[in-house]
Order: structure tokens, then sequence, then C-alpha cells
């Protein structure tokens, strides 16, 4: 058993999301599919302050892409929706893995006492998209005077969609203006037979082994978190793996608990630190981006103590409303809120919080004002903003480097 230091550590897991250097070419369509599968899942967020989570979560590994091919590979069946960290795109070749997880209703539980109160609506709305096709959740006019809009306050016929499509009855066809257009499993799959589901063990053994390899190392207590699978039966399933001597085991200088590796993505990453000893990325994160989704996982390898804070009260928020990470070489060294003013062509950054180890200097203010200007362009409001900063002598560098409009 080899021990790696924590900057190795740091530098496998970038390297196995797809964030240890820039991309070498312009993306093409297919490039979102392959992050995608490289990653497992790609997560869903609705909201919009700035991009969505699932196409910011892109853009920070592919830089400037069309936005449009992840719904276009969505619709044409390459990609499908279900729970997986949470509401996720995932590769079709992993169709078969959640359709036993459907099958076990592993995540309906939550969804269950919706139904058991408005069967007969529930009913009707399955019944709905049998006989008369596709529909939106919009489809439906609301009736009782709400305005709705939040998710414990879903109209009925949208709290049955989501019933339906947790169960595994309907999935989503297609988006349209980031709507989910929900129809018959059979109908948006019609050469699928359950019988093709995989048994549990085969889930959970290619699910973890997923896992590991999305976040290039993982401690036991990582794992399930990922897919959110059960504890008990991935802490079982990885002594298999570990007794049939299918993954590499490592220490982490400092830790006290092993992680564990597949062979073939320290392979590769051995082969990529040949060609770069070090990270070369500076880069914006979703904060629901998969290198940081789990908030004890990114204190544990980057000490970065992250949360988001629009769910809060104004009163209690530290850094702001929308936080994002900021990663520059290798490291989480900041979180900014930012909006993008799309109407106004505006990308707004309110303010920088840095950590306190961070060198504040001339290259830095460069490497992030050149990351945020692509930022914005990419976001259609390519007018760069920055109001604050902490520390606040950082600000006056930052400002400089802002193209001047001509």
């Amino acid at each position: 058993m080899d021990t790696i230091t924590l900057q190795t550590a740091r530098q496998l897991s970038l390297f196995a999301q797809g964030l240890y250097t820039p991309p070498q070419k312009s993306a093409h369509k297919s490039d979102v599919k392959k992050t995608i599968t490289n990653l497992g899942a790609l997560q869903i967020d609705t909201i919009n302050v700035v991009a969505r989570a699932p196409y910011f979560s892109l853009w920070s590994r592919l830089g400037e892409y069309d936005a449009d091919w992840l719904n276009q590979l969505l619709a044409e069946q390459s990609l499908f929706e279900f729970w997986a960290h949470a509401a996720c795109f995932i590769p079709i070749e992993d169709y078969g893995l959640h359709r036993r997880i459907q099958i076990e209703q592993w995540r309906l539980p939550w969804y269950q006492h919706w139904y058991n109160d408005h069967k007969v609506e529930f009913d009707a709305v399955l019944n709905h998209v049998r006989e008369n096709g596709a529909v939106k959740s919009s489809d439906f006019k609301r009736t009782d005077g709400k305005k709705g809009g939040t998710w414990w306050d879903w109209k009925i016929e949208k709290r049955a969609l989501e019933y339906w499509f947790t169960a595994g009855e309907l999935l989503i066809s297609k988006r349209v203006n980031f709507q989910r257009v929900y129809d018959l499993r059979e109908r948006v799959l019609p050469n699928w037979k359950d019988s093709d589901a995989p048994d549990l063990d085969y889930v959970f053994r290619s699910l973890i082994m997923k896992s590991i390899a999305a976040m290039g190392l993982a401690l036991p207590g990582w794992i399930a978190d990922y897919f959110r699978l059960p504890k008990k039966a991935v802490l079982s399933t990885l002594k298999q793996l570990i007794a049939e001597k299918v993954l590499l085991e490592f220490k982490v200088e400092g830790w006290d608990e092993s992680v564990w590796v597949l062979p073939e993505v320290w392979e590769n990453f051995q082969a990529a630190l040949r060609q770069n000893s070090n990270p070369r990325l500076t880069t914006i994160l979703s904060p629901f981006d998969s290198l940081v989704w789990d908030r004890a996982r990114t204190s544990k390898l980057f000490n970065f103590d992250f949360s988001i804070e629009c769910y809060l009260p104004a009163a209690k928020r530290k850094y702001g409303y929308f936080l994002l990470p900021v990663l520059h070489n290798g490291e989480l060294i900041a979180r900014m809120d930012a909006k993008s003013h799309r109407a106004e062509r505006v990308f707004e950054v309110k303010s920088f919080h840095f950590e306190p180890a961070v060198s504040l200097d001339q290259d830095l203010a460069q490497g992030l004002v050149t990351t945020l200007s692509a930022c914005a362009h990419w976001h259609k409001s390519p007018a760069l903003v920055i109001e604050k900063c902490d520390p606040s002598e950082f600000l006056k560098l930052l400002q400089k480097e802002i193209p001047v409009k001509e």
C-alpha cells in the first residue's frame, strides 16, 4: 500500500472530474455526452441567477459550448433524467442500472404519501398522458387560486407527474425552455424490456465503481453519497471488491482511513502527470458541481468549507446569495456571489471572498478576470463588473484587468 500526499489526492480528484487542465480543443456535442459519462451524473437545479447548474458544470469543464447540445442529447435519448445524487442527467447506457432502482422503488417512498392522499387524481394524470400524449406541468391550469412555483406548493398535477416520473412510469422525453416534457416510458424508450434490467448485485458493483472512478479516489464513507445508494449495501459490496483486489489501496498523508482507486483511473492519471505535473486550470464552479456537492468530501480534500446560502434568510448569510466556488490551479481559492443580468448584458460579481492563504498578485488577477470574461461572454452578458472583494486591497488589481470597452 503506497502513501500519497494530499496534493496528489486533490490532483487525482480534479483529473477524474475533468478539472485538471483547460480543454485542448473547441467543444463539440460529443464532448457533452463524454463529460456526463465520465461524471456518471450531472446534477440539475432550477436556480438561474447564473446559468442553471447542469449547463454551468459543463462550461466549467468545456469552456465555450452550445448549451442546447444538452437538450438535444436528452431529446435524442442519448441521456435520460432520474434521481441519482439528486435530479440528474444520466447517460442512456446506464438506464438499466437505474431502471432496477425504479423497479425496487428506492426513490419512491418520499413521494408515496402524495399518492396515498390523491390516488384518483394521480391515476387520472397518468391516464391523461397515456391517452393524449406528452405533457408539461404548465399544460395543467392551476385551479386553487395560488401562484405556486415552489416545490412544497406544487399543484396536484405537477405532484402527480413527479410521482409517476419517480416511479418510472413516465420519462422526460425532452425539455422546452427548461420545462420537463413527460411521456410514457414505453413511448420514450420503446425497445426497452424490464427483463434486461440487471440484478441488484450488479447495480451496486457498477455504481460503486462509477462513483470511485468519477471521484478519482474515495474514502468508504464518500461512496454511497455519489448516487445516494444504501450505505450498508455499499459497504458490503465494497468489501467484496476489496477482497477481489479490483481496487488499488492508498494512504493519504495525515488521513486515518485508506482510500480506494480504480487501476485504470490511476494509470490515466499517471500519464496526465507526465504531460502536466500540476493542474493548470482557472474556472468557476456551480454550487451543485459534482466536485463540491459532497461538502464533507470538499472539506477533507480541499480544506474548503462551502455551503450555498440562498436557502438561508438574508440576515444569516455570511458571503452572499448565490455562491460559486473558484478553482485555480488545483486549489479552491475563493467563493464569489454573482448574477447574470441578461437583459442588460451585464455579468455582476457582487463580491469575492478569498481563502486566507491565497497569494493575491497580478498573475492571479489576470487569470481570474480572463476566466470571468469568458464566463460572462458565454452567459451573453459580456460587460463584467466586480463590485467588492475580501480582502479589499485586491479589488483594484481585479478591476484594472477588466477590458475597457472601446
